[in-house]
């Protein structure tokens, strides 16, 4: 690759954003640093840029060259202002010390490397360019998982997002004697990175990486049960390690339907979540050795609700998560010859804007389970899946409206809470099979319904 300081500089001195920077005067002295440089480094064009400041005052000349005005940002460690212009984020921190001290307290040493913007000098204390060029993730100082035991995850997400890097074996012992220290890191700052893996190229690398080095269960120690009934119940295939799998195959599944940036962390966390209550649901037929976990989905769903509850997942991300993981059997179950079409529309309408997720979730769920290997079996499921699609695309052209609201049946008397959204479902499952089509006939059920 030959990412000398001279073609390193070269390539960031191409680049539009550093251009117009470079440009202007400031009372003290900048750096491009961090993956921004790294990424130009590699011959990618970076959507974030990462700026440090000598002076504090310069963060308001920023604003003037870049037209908008910086807001902080709550979720690093150091005091960071974000600037938001077109699609380019642009992140300014003030130096403590001076740059190489700044450097080395960094994270990895592919990102410890700073272009002076004054006199465009390559700072490279740690050697970060060598690391680049080999592609290995190396960590500054023994002691830099101490000072912030996020960079256990954030190694994970790099992995995840870098292509063709690997885990420097020492950084790799490192976690795995230091993961317990991960218990004293703000919660949000955890789900930040988690959902940066969640939306990464290669999600698979990242958390095989934490299941191996133990870190996975530090956060997730729910995951520990899967993992002993594999090995109690001889399971095959194991339901931890087929949940895990699952992710190799999110490129090929991709293929399947156009998603949405967001909707990545929803199936993502879906499949992670979906099977953590089969521990509690085992039970296995004396007389031809069957393996079952009947309502297991119902199970995984309250586990999971408590494991977002911890990690201050929005109320929102909750709901879509919890909706997917308590259904994630459904296409499955619909996936044999004798399924009716009425049946693929039930489920669309069942699932409405989340059915892209589900079919997602779905596939990687199967393929997580056959190795990525296709048979009859995934062939139906995929068929299905295809037609489920279809179905949703038509449902998005002409939805099935709502033919009652919450207002109306508080109007007849119900109370807020769990027997007023049940009844809202009951409705709506009796509109989707074509037993009631009409709203006096949908307040007639309702008003038996309280009165019972």
């Amino acid at each position: 690759m030959g990412l000398s300081p001279a073609s390193v500089k070269e390539r960031i001195e191409k680049d539009s954003v550093v251009m117009k920077v470079r440009r202007h005067r400031f009372a003290g002295a900048v750096f491009l640093v961090g993956g921004a440089l790294r990424e130009l480094a590699l011959g990618s064009t970076p959507k974030d840029y990462d700026f440090a400041l000598e002076r504090a005052e310069d963060l308001s000349a920023f604003e003037k060259i870049l037209g908008s005005r910086g807001f902080l940002l709550g979720k690093k460690p150091t005091q960071t202002h974000r600037i938001v212009t077109g699609d380019v984020a642009v992140d300014i921190t003030t130096i403590e010390g001076n740059i190489e001290e700044d450097l080395r307290r960094r994270d990895l040493t592919i990102n410890a490397t700073a272009y002076a913007l004054g006199d465009g000098t390559i700072i490279d204390p740690l050697h970060g360019l060598k690391d680049m060029e080999e592609r290995v993730l190396r960590y500054p100082a023994k002691e830099s998982l101490r000072e912030d035991p996020l960079r256990m995850v954030k190694a994970a997400r790099h992995l995840a997002a870098l292509r063709g890097f690997i885990l420097d074996p020492a950084l790799k012992n490192a976690i795995k004697v230091h993961r317990e220290l991960i218990k004293k890191t703000a919660v949000e700052r955890i789900k930040y990175e988690l959902d940066l893996i969640m939306l990464s190229r290669n999600p698979y690398r990242g958390l095989k990486t934490m299941e191996e080095t133990r870190l996975l269960f530090e956060i997730f120690p729910e995951l520990v049960s899967l993992e002993e009934m594999d090995r109690e119940k001889h399971l095959a295939p194991k339901a931890l390690t087929h949940t895990i799998d699952g992710f190799r195959h999110v490129n090929k599944v991709r293929r399947f339907h156009p998603l949405m940036e967001k909707e990545a962390r929803h199936w993502g966390y879906g499949l992670l979540f979906h099977d953590l209550g089969k521990p509690r649901t085992f039970s296995c037929d004396e007389e031809n050795g069957h393996v079952h976990f009947y309502y297991h989905e119902r199970h995984s769903r309250d586990i999971a609700a408590r494991i977002m509850e911890r990690l201050k997942f929005s109320a929102s991300e909750m709901r879509t998560i919890l909706s997917l993981i308590e259904n994630h059997m459904r296409i499955f179950l619909i996936s044999n010859r004798e399924a009716t079409e009425k049946a693929t529309r039930r489920l669309v309408y069942r699932m409405e804007e989340l059915t892209p997720s589900l079919v997602f979730l779905t596939l990687l769920d199967l393929y997580g389970n056959t190795k990525g290997k296709e048979n009859a079996s995934t062939l139906q499921v995929r068929n299905r899946c295809r037609e489920v699609l279809a179905a949703f695309d038509e449902w998005r052209s002409e939805p099935l409206p709502r033919i009652v609201t919450g207002h109306d049946l508080l109007a007849l008397g119900f109370e807020q809470g769990p027997a007023l959204g049940q009844v809202l479902q009951e409705i709506r499952e009796k509109q989707i099979a074509g037993e009631i089509t009409e709203k006096t006939e949908a307040l007639r059920y309702a008003a038996a319904r309280q009165a019972r």
